[in-house]
């Protein structure tokens, strides 16, 4: 069953989606791949998993819960690989972060015309997941952005001279997942946008610099807004726009103002969800374009790639700052982002990551009652 949303998403209590990784899991993971248990087997150690993580999640307080995107290794490939023309491969070398980290090497590629596939296996995850939570808490889904296909060295030429008929499958392809997941019972979901962050950075990562940053910028928010165009009213779909992060490393700074005069005025979610957790994240000016329109905007003002809890009153005061171009109301509260964007997790321990969401919680019965 899906839970009637009486708020509508995002929630004034907000987390990105994913969730560290426990022991457990990461053994079985390692049985699989040495052949040692069945897919099957290891299925049911991932039900159990979510099902413990669904119950802790609604324990601290959250209004909604993600299944912690345990079925996955990396919060984009595995979603994208799955769809058609699109496959993961092993490159010659990750993405490097700061200070030089190298990430596990692992990316996706085209090698046909992209569509949906109906037989998308997280529609099926959805399903199962939503059983689990039965109506206790709103399941929010998340799935990356169709813009992390415009990443440099995805798409094939030979398949997409134009990468304007590259983007329109790429709507459709999107449209179609959609309307599976809304039929699946999805009400809440949420674009992953490592790429549109990028977009404004000083120097734009994963990028080949064959096109100009503004060419860009419009092409992305095209891109957005044509797979939401004549979405349900009860889909609720927001965004996070984030800068990286592997193992508690990031990938590029640069605050949102390059894009907010565009993309934090005009692409059409019912939120952003935005990284202020450090001095990477510059001032929250470009906040005061959100009002244009109309959503909601998520204050990653606690970090989720350390267990330290931040100061209340610290906190408060960035929001009171926040509020200066946006109204409270229009503000919730969440960590910067996920806690393991990839199976690898951030640095910190499962406990300090529910102290972390419930203090969320707390926090925000303070502030908004």
């Amino acid at each position: 069953m899906t839970k009637t949303m009486t708020k509508t998403a995002p929630f004034r209590a907000d987390h990105v989606g994913s969730l560290l990784r426990p022991e457990r899991l990461h053994e079985a993971r390692k049985l699989f791949a040495e052949g040692e248990i069945t897919a099957e087997q290891l299925r049911d150690v991932e039900t159990a998993e979510i099902t413990r993580i669904v119950d802790k999640q609604i324990e601290v307080g959250l209004e909604l819960v993600t299944d912690g995107e345990f079925r996955r290794r990396f919060w984009h490939t595995d979603f994208l690989e799955h769809l058609n023309g699109i496959e993961g491969y092993v490159p010659e070398q990750g993405y490097i972060f700061s200070s030089d980290e190298e990430t596990e090497r692992y990316n996706i590629r085209n090698v046909g015309k992209i569509s949906f596939d109906p037989d998308h296996p997280h529609v099926k995850d959805f399903v199962e997941f939503n059983g689990i939570v039965n109506g206790r808490a709103v399941a929010k889904q998340t799935i990356p952005s169709p813009n992390q296909l415009f990443n440099i060295g995805i798409r094939d030429e030979t398949i997409y001279p134009d990468i304007e008929d590259y983007a329109k499958d790429i709507i459709q392809t999107y449209r179609d997942a959609l309307k599976a997941f809304y039929d699946a019972g999805v009400r809440y979901l949420q674009l992953d946008d490592v790429y549109m962050a990028g977009l404004s950075s000083p120097d734009i990562p994963f990028n080949d610099g064959e096109y100009s940053r503004e060419y860009l910028i419009d092409l992305a928010l095209r891109v957005v807004n044509g797979v939401l165009e004549g979405k349900p009213e009860d889909l609720f779909v927001t965004t996070h726009l984030c800068r990286g992060n592997y193992r508690s490393n990031w990938a590029f700074e640069g605050s949102y103002d390059l894009i907010a005069e565009k993309f934090l005025a005009k692409e059409k979610v019912d939120g952003f969800f935005l990284e202020y957790d450090d001095h990477r994240s510059g001032g929250f000016e470009p906040l005061q374009h959100i009002q244009k329109s109309g959503a909601k905007v998520v204050l990653g003002v606690i970090t989720s790639k350390s267990g330290e809890l931040e100061d209340k009153e610290l906190v408060k005061s960035r929001i009171e700052e926040a509020t200066k171009f946006i109204p409270l109301e229009k503000i919730c509260l969440s960590p910067q982002c996920g806690f393991a964007s990839t199976h690898h997790g951030n640095q910190l321990t499962e406990e300090e990551q529910w102290k972390k969401l419930k203090y969320i919680v707390d926090l925000s019965k303070e502030i908004w009652g």
